[in-house]
């Protein structure tokens, strides 16, 4: 009896315990803020402190600017990737990327016995071609006379032409690596050959040493001419019906925003990819150097009269190269929403997002504060 009596009594004590525990967990968990990647929240005096003010989006008509992100891009045509047709070991090159060239400039010299052995079969191809041409002619007269067979002189023939395309043969393999057979005598016979360049432009990649052997499949340079690069602008897939081939571009880059850069639309890519964006292709009026193949641009397109959900343009932020706007849930809780932008006028930008329509309320004003909030809790964390 007084068994039962003292295990009654512990688990009384263990039940009351664990209530006690349960309750301050609960506590806990009520006075902790909600704070996660997408979601931030503040007290009434932070509230106050940061003016943070909210509204809701408006459904109207604006006519402005699509601003467009991309980069400089060049058409397959631009783009070289020289090889040579023989192997051979690098003896020299100067080449570093960047560096501009011209056509028919020296970019390296290789070396290899094979180039001497094919100047020596086409040199002694074209001593046998005149020996059996010589011949030929001296059969045809033969011949003629007929103091010799058809059979000999056909021989004779046969034997000069076959000496003729070897030769020819030869002639456009030196040809292929550079060496002008017209120029090719047995007192300049070189083992050393080079590698010109086909077009003006510049080195975009060097993959050679000196030393190294290169095989015929290696790239031994990228050459790019940029005199025809283009624009490459991504846009999304619900503004696609906002552009037309022709239309004008203004371009800049975040490094030099006042630099504008006119050109024209000259390509629309219907293929949405998976982030619902195509891409549209622009072609500069005036080339610019400074404008490098990979470079990051803004483009800047005309648009009117488009009926659109619009905030105030402070109500939208940028991370990590996408667009959020923050929703209020009420109590100081604001979650964090991801949006596409699209026109932006008179201080008024264009976004869809899911979920969000006129009736949504927004922050539409110091958006960058809840931002800022989260990028420190994560850093915290």
């Amino acid at each position: 009896m007084k068994l039962f009596i003292f295990s009654c009594i512990g688990f009384v004590f263990l039940a009351s315990c664990g209530g006690k525990e349960t309750a301050k967990t609960t506590d806990t968990e009520k006075t902790d803020p909600v704070q996660t990647p997408q979601m931030v929240s503040f007290s009434p005096q932070q509230l106050k402190n940061v003016g943070i003010e909210t509204g809701s989006a408006q459904l109207e008509s604006i006519s402005g600017t699509l601003t467009l992100q991309g980069s400089i891009d060049v058409p397959p045509q631009n783009t070289v990737s020289l090889s040579f047709p023989l192997g051979g070991y690098l003896k020299s090159t100067d080449m570093l990327p960047g560096m501009r060239v011209k056509k028919g400039q020296v970019l390296a010299v290789l070396e290899d016995m094979q180039f001497v052995q094919l100047q020596q079969d086409y040199l002694t191809a074209k001593a046998k071609f005149t020996l059996a041409q010589t011949e030929f002619d001296r059969q045809r007269e033969l011949n003629a006379s007929k103091a010799s067979s058809d059979k000999v002189f056909q021989q004779a023939k046969a034997e000069m032409e076959t000496q003729q395309i070897l030769m020819n043969a030869l002639a456009q393999k030196l040809q292929l690596i550079g060496i002008n057979p017209a120029h090719l005598d047995a007192a300049n016979i070189s083992k050393a050959v080079r590698v010109v360049s086909p077009i003006n432009g510049f080195i975009s990649k060097v993959n050679v040493n000196v030393g190294k052997y290169t095989a015929p499949t290696d790239m031994l340079f990228e050459l790019v001419d940029p005199t025809d690069i283009h624009l490459a602008l991504n846009v999304f897939e619900k503004d696609l019906g906002k552009i037309s081939i022709g239309q004008k571009v203004i371009a800049y880059s975040n490094n030099e925003p006042d630099k504008r850069f006119e050109g024209e639309i000259i390509l629309i890519n219907r293929t949405i990819d998976q982030d619902r964006m195509a891409q549209i292709h622009c072609h500069f009026k005036k080339y610019d150097a400074s404008l490098v193949p990979g470079m990051f641009m803004n483009g800047e397109i005309s648009v009117n009269n488009v009926q659109a959900l619009t905030v105030p343009e402070d109500a939208v932020v940028r991370w990590e190269n996408k667009y959020y706007v923050f929703s209020d849930n009420g109590n100081g809780k604001f979650e964090m929403t991801e949006v596409k932008p699209g026109v932006l006028s008179h201080g008024k930008q264009q976004i869809e997002g899911k979920g969000i329509d006129t009736a949504t309320k927004l922050v539409i004003k110091n958006a960058y504060t809840l931002l800022m909030k989260i990028k420190n809790t994560e850093e915290e964390g």
